[in-house]
């Protein structure tokens, strides 16, 4: 199915035994309410999944913070950082992956995990899916990990500059290539908070520093 406004139907959830054979290469949460349930991450090229310690890096700094606020993971993969979200206190988190086969393990990674309640799956283009969103849903945790060379996190940094998905101080974090840069980033209002390298890759951590009005005034567009 395309893009729909609607929280997609979960599938029958699988048995313990089809959930650790059904042929996927597995994870695991970090901490939280979920911890140490096992994950499931689709096999193939178009899937790169955060390995379980750059996860545990990433969330040992975003853990003060992630109680009550929503989560919106781009290119989401098998879902594992929202999920950990999830499991750390976010109180919601959208999914927003192309790939049938990724929104697939999605599904299932939610059911078991038990965070289905809290959770909205979006299968579709990460920018159309955002664009449909317009200013009904804000967030105060963007992750993205787009695949690398293609310059997708510009595209979608420069669509949420002016959009209202953006909550006040939202931080934003992109997955890069080391080699990746962002020369755009005071154009368009991003401020850098931090960098975080590991050895292929980084943890870019920005935010935007013009406010964004209310709903009723801006119609659901974000202005600075």
């Amino acid at each position: 199915m395309l893009f729909s406004d609607k929280i997609c139907l979960f599938p029958r959830k699988l048995t313990g035994n089809e959930f650790l054979t059904a042929g996927w290469k597995s994870m695991r949460v970090i901490a939280g309410s979920a911890k140490r349930l096992q994950l499931k991450t689709p096999d193939g090229p178009d899937t790169r999944p955060t390995t379980d310690r750059i996860k545990e890096t990433l969330f040992n700094m975003l853990a003060p913070d992630l109680y009550g606020r929503a989560f919106l993971d781009l290119f989401a993969g098998s879902g594992a950082i929202g999920i950990e979200a999830l499991s750390r206190g976010a109180h919601r988190a959208v999914f927003i992956e192309q790939s049938p086969k990724a929104v697939e393990c999605i599904y299932e990674n939610l059911r078991h995990t038990h965070l289905e309640e809290s959770a909205q799956v979006r299968k579709g283009d990460v920018l159309l899916a955002l664009r449909q969103m317009g200013g009904r849903e804000r967030f105060d945790f963007v992750f993205m990990d787009p695949p690398y060379g293609q310059g997708l996190e510009e595209k979608v940094l420069r669509y949420l500059s002016t959009s209202a998905l953006l909550n006040e101080n939202a931080l934003i974090i992109v997955e890069a290539a080391l080699r990746t840069s962002f020369p755009y980033l005071e154009e368009e209002g991003y401020v850098l908070d931090k960098e975080k390298k590991y050895k292929t890759n980084k943890h870019v951590f920005l935010r935007h520093v013009c406010r964004t009005r209310t709903l009723q005034e801006t119609k659901g567009e974000g202005i600075c």
